[in-house]
């Protein structure tokens, strides 16, 4: 056998690459989910000796037939996910739309038919996706006692959903593939600032005009609360241009705050959920908690992370896109080059098939990811210990992880490599704070 004999064609190379990839990933993935699963019920029978005094057996139990149920299910939506993932790619999925839309169309649309194949590229996955949805609000959550929704009302935001994903993002996927056809090689530059410029616009918009299109924002009438939270963001340096309580209650048991907008937009939002199981002082410390991530610019760091990661992104699909390599190792015939004869090109292909392919190798990223969003809550956590009560926080912990059913035996391994918050013990353990009863 000769040296070149050995040599495999790039498409064929792309192909097992992709295709040995994806099987890692798989089994990394049910590797972790088992770990988890035997840890959780390992240590069911028994509440871990630091919060034996807090958290009742029965509590304890709940937690864990509740991750448990969560985790195995995540197994049927990950051997799902994957099917789905090689019917479109190496099984020709991808391929076969593509084909049917051109013929469709005919020639002469250069913008037109790539549009309806992300179009319907998009309503499919969603379609495949429903199912999964549905089991798990109103099977897993309801069993559970988390799911308050009901079906007319989550009918109604699949409604309002697919309406708002139309209008915003078909204009903004004509804008790209516009802007790809039109602007040369440097596209994924120019698209680049397109879509930098539509996320900063988006962070402004959505908490006037989109968020309350599926929920009511009320201002905080508390008025003790509101002078406690108050004194706290002037004595930070923080300023909001409101705070307001959202009804999650119609949907789900699960509890939050968060911060929403950007600039001079900034709003503090509460679930009427948070307020109704913390006591003042609790709730101060959990957006102590929230403060120290603006302290700490987290969310710039993150923002500018995201905008580095994305043109590095951009610019790879710059390169991608024009290797017929890359079409014919993941399943797909390029469309002809408008020189060779043809008419419409292969930007929507390149854009799907990166779209598809990229989490399957960025996955072994995500325990350098997880690792540094807890770095972030340590750091957030000592700020609010700092700025309002280390106990507070830490009793607001444990009724959080109490009343969302987390559990408080996970895996460490799992913790590594999937956790963006650290284990509520060692949140509590780092910031000083002591397990009692609440």
């Amino acid at each position: 056998m000769t040296e070149n004999a050995l040599i495999l064609p790039p498409a064929l190379l792309t192909s097992l690459v992709f295709g040995l990839v994806l099987l890692a990933s798989v089994v990394v993935k049910f590797w972790l989910a088992t770990r988890q699963i035997r840890a959780v019920a390992r240590h069911r029978a028994a509440v871990p000796t630091e919060f034996s005094q807090t958290i009742s057996l029965q509590t304890h139990q709940r937690a864990a037939d509740y991750t448990v149920t969560k985790l195995r299910f995540g197994l049927l939506e990950l051997a799902l996910g994957s099917a789905t993932l090689l019917g479109w790619t190496l099984l020709g999925g991808l391929d076969w739309l593509n084909a049917s839309l051109l013929s469709a169309f005919g020639p002469g649309y250069p913008l037109l038919q790539p549009l309806a194949l992300i179009g319907i590229f998009a309503l499919i996955n969603g379609a495949i996706d429903l199912p999964l949805a549905l089991y798990q609000t109103f099977v897993i959550e309801e069993r559970f006692g988390f799911n308050k929704i009901t079906f007319r009302l989550w009918l109604g935001d699949l409604l309002k959903s697919t309406l708002v994903g139309m209008v915003i993002g078909l204009p903004l996927v004509a804008l790209v593939l516009w802007l790809m056809q039109a602007t040369g090689s440097l596209w994924w530059l120019w698209t680049w600032c397109a879509w930098m410029g539509f996320s900063l616009l988006m962070m402004v918009i959505y908490p006037t005009v989109i968020a309350p299109i599926f929920n009511k924002f009320q201002p905080l009438e508390d008025d003790t609360l509101k002078e406690r939270v108050t004194r706290l963001m002037t004595r930070c340096g923080f300023s909001a241009k409101g705070l307001f309580v959202m009804d999650g209650s119609r949907r789900s048991a699960h509890a939050n705050a968060y911060f929403t907008g950007f600039g001079a937009a900034k709003r503090v939002v509460f679930f009427d959920t948070l307020l109704a199981q913390l006591s003042p002082s609790e709730v101060e410390a959990v957006l102590a908690h929230e403060l120290g991530h603006f302290k700490h610019k987290h969310i710039i760091k993150r923002i500018a992370g995201l905008f580095a990661f994305s043109l590095a992104g951009l610019a790879l699909l710059g390169w991608l896109s024009t290797q017929l390599w890359f079409y014919a190792g993941l399943g797909v015939t390029p469309n002809l080059p408008v020189q060779l004869g043809g008419t419409v090109p292969n930007h929507a292909l390149a854009l799907l098939l990166f779209i598809l392919t990229v989490p399957v190798f960025t996955f072994f990223l995500s325990p350098l990811m997880a690792q540094l969003s807890r770095k972030h809550e340590f750091e957030a956590d000592a700020y609010a210990a700092a700025q309002a009560n280390a106990q507070d926080l830490s009793n607001a912990l444990v009724k959080l992880y109490k009343d969302n059913a987390s559990t408080l035996t996970p895996d460490p391994l799992y913790v590594r490599f999937y956790y963006s918050h650290p284990p509520a013990s060692e949140r509590i353990a780092r910031m000083g704070g002591k397990i009692v009863p609440v």
